[in-house]
């Protein structure tokens, strides 16, 4: 069928309408692109079609050098130029608000999306995924079916050099783990690699169910590639609810730090962090500028994580109530404030929910994961007498369903909501909302 592509989806797709007007999400298209597609699935309410033939190009169609960006899955809108991305990540955000929140005054909250860093080369981590067929194993990254295994040599969404040894960074660690684990039939979950060009530091963790494990071998086989800590994170569990039992260091330093924002912040290898250092730096510009914090206020962090909002506004204020559920970043946070010589916080273990601080707070920031607020959250904080509250989400459907129930409970007005590219080449983006109390 001949398409013609309306609007980019919060997904890896595209969408068009046939003559019949029904909704068809086209893969391997940009918005503005007339394509020749093959249907994929015809269901009652919207049809699936891939991209066989680009007809007419869109203008916002640009070459991608990377030749394996079309068959994996990191990088679905690498052929949309950059300023078409900030475009549709706005109008993404626009319409959650409007579809799930019901909030008609969406187009003027929502500011022009924001692009801290370049739109290649900007990610501090790469994951490998793991495949076994018999005794031979590999490590490489899942295609867009997200499922099968494909070797990648660069990766060049990852903050390395394009040129020289480091930019083989990915390829020699796939290569050499691919060995180990096929030399001695080891299972890997996955490997995480973080880098820093800021401190330099290089760390290699390795994921793996609990059990016997060839460490000097896996030091041997990546003695050459430069990492300054290498670790194994074991787990234990059914498959789809594993959890971390340990983390074992294997050589180097046991953990990888990140310079952000003025502070050091030392990770270990479970611990989230934000995969684009200089996208991070500005959302904590971003709930700086929203909370302004004062010297004599009284803060709230819920869901810390290992401190990147809690460290600037110990800093900035009397106190901060920190609250994080995850105990790994508990741990980093906790180490972290230590490091930094900040003992104005009480770093909490325990879920936001049912650990929210008896303190009444002058400042708020909210960082939850993927699954919002829930309900109980925005009441109780609904019920504090703080004069502004920064949300920084990365689901704008949960977002907006969270700021419709902050409108609803009637305490705290929406002021703004400021979308931040952290991931370029993908659908994905970061919001910082800032809610000041009527």
């Amino acid at each position: 069928m001949k398409l013609a592509i309306e609007r980019m989806t919060y997904g890896p797709d595209a969408i068009a309408h046939t003559p019949e007007g029904k909704t068809v999400f086209v893969s391997g298209a940009v918005a503005g692109d007339v394509v020749e597609a093959e249907l994929v699935s015809d269901g009652k309410s919207f049809s699936k079609a891939r991209t066989v033939k680009v007809l007419e190009p869109s203008p916002n169609r640009v070459t991608c050098e990377w030749m394996l960006a079309d068959v994996l899955g990191c990088a679905p809108w690498a052929h949309l130029a950059r300023a078409a991305q900030l475009e549709a990540k706005r109008a993404n955000v626009v319409d959650s608000l409007l579809r799930v929140g019901h909030l008609a005054d969406a187009e003027e909250l929502v500011a022009p999306c924001e692009a801290p860093s370049d739109g290649w080369r900007y990610r501090n981590k790469a994951e490998l995924a793991f495949v076994r067929d018999g005794r031979h194993a590999t490590l490489g990254m899942y295609g867009t079916d997200g499922s099968t295994v494909i070797k990648v040599e660069d990766f060049p969404l990852l903050d390395i050099p394009a040129k020289g040894r480091e930019s083989k960074l990915v390829k020699n660690v796939s290569g050499a783990l691919s060995y180990l684990a096929s030399s001695h039939e080891l299972d890997i979950e996955r490997v995480g690699i973080r880098r820093s060009s800021r401190t330099r530091d290089l760390e290699i963790a390795i994921w793996t169910p609990t059990g016997a494990f060839p460490r000097a071998q896996a030091r041997r086989v990546l003695e050459n590639v430069g990492a300054t800590s290498l670790v194994r994170v074991m787990t234990k569990g059914p498959a789809k609810a594993r959890k971390v039992a340990g983390v074992e260091r294997l050589d180097g330093a046991g953990s990888w730090t990140e310079r952000i924002a003025g502070n050091v912040m030392r990770l270990s290898a479970p611990s989230f962090f934000q995969v684009n250092t200089l996208g991070a730096e500005r959302l904590v510009d971003l709930v700086l500028d929203a909370l302004d914090p004062q010297e004599n206020d009284i803060a709230m962090d819920l869901y810390s994580g290992a401190g990147t909002f809690t460290l600037p506004l110990a800093r900035y204020t009397s106190f901060v109530d920190a609250v994080e559920s995850y105990g790994p970043a508990v741990r980093d946070l906790r180490r972290n404030l230590e490091d930094a010589r900040l003992d104005n916080v009480d770093a909490v273990g325990g879920d936001a929910d049912r650990e929210f601080p008896d303190d009444e707070a002058d400042i708020i920031v909210v960082d939850p994961p993927r699954a919002g607020l829930a309900e109980n959250v925005v009441r109780q904080l609904s019920e504090q007498p703080a004069r502004a509250i920064a949300y920084v989400s990365c689901d704008p459907a949960t977002l907006a369903r969270d700021l419709a129930r902050f409108r609803a409970l009637g305490t705290y007005e929406i002021a703004s909501v400021t979308p931040v590219d952290l991931f370029p080449q993908t659908f994905h983006v970061e919001t910082v909302t800032k809610l000041v109390r009527r």
